[in-house]
């Protein structure tokens, strides 16, 4: 009796402490999807490099994720899905080819990008319980993203999509 109390006890603290976001993480709403994760940790890898990221983007007339209506007035229902879309666009795109010749700029890029993994895989397990819905609206958006992206080289696009993190960084606190 005495041990079953003691597993409950346990149990319950162990649900408890999974469900705590860790030291400086911050749960964000995406739709229905709940993710914790380090705003922080991002924003300030982001922070270091972004002055070396934005000064190497030869195309400064052009924003891939600012482009009218990008990410402006997301529908909440729509959040989830146009958020899964962007980490999965920035893993599979943008941090594949932001390489440089300074291993300072590599580091934190390279951290950036394990960041957005960890997000990324909690936003697949939303999208696998078909929390995640995507709306016609959503599609359009990121399509536009994608069109925005693919108009320029994948160099000067990855890098110009690196360069504008503090949009997509912002607007996802907007949204929290």
């Amino acid at each position: 009796m005495k041990g079953s109390h003691l597993f409950l006890c346990l149990f319950s603290m162990s649900c408890w402490l999974n469900l705590m976001p860790t030291a400086g993480n911050k749960i964000f709403h995406f739709g229905p999807c709940r993710i914790s994760m380090s705003m922080t940790e991002i924003r300030s890898g982001f922070t270091a490099i972004k002055a070396n990221i934005q000064a190497r983007d030869p195309i400064r007339t052009l924003s891939i994720l600012s482009h009218p209506h990008s990410l402006h007035k997301v529908k909440s229902s729509d959040r989830c899905c146009i958020t899964h879309h962007l980490f999965n666009f920035y893993m599979d795109k943008v941090f594949k080819h932001c390489k440089t010749e300074d291993s300072y700029v590599n580091r934190k890029i390279s951290s950036i990008a394990n960041s957005f993994l960890s997000v990324k895989r909690k936003l697949e397990q939303c999208h696998k319980q078909s929390k995640c819905m995507c709306g016609q609206e959503s599609a359009e958006k990121f399509k536009q993203i994608l069109a925005n992206y693919e108009g320029l080289n994948v160099t000067s696009a990855a890098i110009k999509s690196l360069g504008e993190l503090d949009i997509l960084l912002d607007w996802m606190e907007k949204s929290r």
